[in-house]
């Protein structure tokens, strides 16, 4: 027969037992608890933390980037290290070589060399220290990115539905201006994605290309000549950044086309949300502007979604090999609910 402190399992009782399972509860929360309560030490490997170079295509920097993180950080047990890896990929191996010497319990990598990122996930892997990859896959580790294709489909869709509510007797046409990048790059998938979404709602129209390289400047000229081949027609104009909406609208503005053409940008950064005391172009009380509104991609809070799933893998939790960004078409209707008419951070 069984014994427990001497005495016959069958005079133990229920009490005992209960004590028992209560012990093993305790027991289990508390190790989650100290689990929660532990610090760790992350170091974040920024793409480039220069305030005059735009990333992704988009109007922010790598500063605003490495800010989030800076700000989001201030509330979690986490001791952040930083690097800044100069949008270079001998850089990045070196900061990550950094990052094992002073022993980081997780990496996060923001770097956009393929080959550089294959060597910091053999060595990171060797040390065992995880990794979280961040726009840019680092390989086994989970990854999150923007979601370019849907950031296009919902600008797409937004322009589709203005023209069918309010052109409906109208003949319309579409444009794409921006830098349209090279096939298989993250602008050309959200070139994609606008084509989908305008397809979605107006199939007929198919959407002509102005390639900017990049520069906004060159819009004006560029955007100009078409709007001179195109009289009588009302026109949907996709700007593959904030920089060249704002461009966008300038131009038209000078072609006296403005009832005739209305415009949606991808990016959602200050020039066109503004801060406290900034002009802003999507606001409420901006009613006759022509920017219907620009997709929202969130660069500048990275560090509040980002810094949450590197805590999720050092407690154990699973975490989805990629997380995407959760694009959002916003307009004067919803940019207060988005960015208050105050610097939120």
């Amino acid at each position: 027969m069984i014994e427990l402190a001497g005495l016959p399992a069958s005079h133990i009782g229920r009490r005992q037992l209960l004590f028992s399972a209560v012990a093993i509860v305790v027991g289990a929360a508390a190790t989650r608890a100290g689990a929660q309560d532990r610090r760790y030490r992350i170091a974040f490997a920024n793409l480039n933390d220069d305030p005059a170079v735009r990333v992704e295509g988009l109007g922010f920097t790598g500063a605003e980037i490495r800010r989030s993180f800076e700000l989001a950080v201030r509330t979690l047990p986490v001791d952040l290290i930083y690097y800044d890896n100069g949008g270079d990929g001998q850089k990045a191996l070196a900061n990550a070589d950094d990052a094992i010497s002073r022993k980081v319990d997780l990496l996060i990598e923001y770097n956009a060399d393929a080959e550089a990122n294959a060597e910091i996930a053999r060595k990171m892997h060797a040390a065992g220290i995880r990794v979280l990859a961040l726009t840019y896959p680092v390989p086994g580790a989970p990854l999150y990115t923007a979601d370019n294709l849907v950031a296009g489909r919902i600008a797409g869709k937004a322009l589709g539905e203005f023209a069918k509510q309010t052109w409906q007797d109208e003949t319309v046409i579409a444009v794409v201006v921006g830098d349209l990048g090279d096939p298989g790059t993250a602008v050309a998938d959200r070139v994609r994605g606008i084509e989908d979404g305008l397809g979605q709602e107006l199939p007929d129209v198919a959407p002509a290309r102005i390639d900017t390289s990049g520069n906004p400047v060159r819009t004006e000229g560029l955007l100009t000549k078409f709007l001179l081949a195109q009289t009588k027609r009302k026109i949907l104009v996709a700007a593959l950044d904030d920089a060249t909406a704002l461009a966008a609208k300038g131009t038209i503005t000078l072609a006296g086309r403005i009832n005739d053409c209305v415009i949606a940008g991808l990016g959602l950064d200050r020039s066109v949300h503004g801060g406290t005391s900034e002009k802003k172009e999507i606001d409420p009380n901006n009613r006759g502007s022509i920017v219907l509104g620009s997709v929202a991609f969130y660069l500048d809070r990275y560090g509040y979604d980002v810094l949450p799933i590197a805590l999720s893998m050092l407690r154990g939790e699973p975490v989805p090999p990629r997380t995407v960004t959760q694009h959002v078409f916003v307009s004067g209707k919803n940019v207060f609910a988005i960015y208050p008419p105050y610097d939120m951070n």
